[in-house]
């Protein structure tokens, strides 16, 4: 119970930042929220996330992570 203790506390202490992003592309649109040290991570993280749902096959993946997001909402900035 302690080390699940410690492993949660120290993962919630990593993820300084977390925000949404909303992506249209091809017709539709994903939102999707991430968590990570950093905010260009967080950015990322939450990008490559939303089009994993709306893009299909490596070049529509490159082409929706290369969209600029319709919004980025940050839920927590530290």
């Amino acid at each position: 119970m302690v080390v699940l203790a410690v492993l949660v506390f120290t993962t919630m202490g990593m993820n300084r930042y977390r925000c949404e992003v909303c992506i249209f592309f091809n017709g539709r649109t994903s939102c999707r929220t991430a968590a990570a040290s950093t905010e260009a991570q967080a950015l990322r993280a939450a990008t490559e996330n939303a089009c994993a749902e709306i893009a299909s096959g490596v070049t529509d993946s490159m082409a929706c992570e290369s969209t600029a997001p319709q919004s980025v909402v940050w839920l927590n900035r530290k």
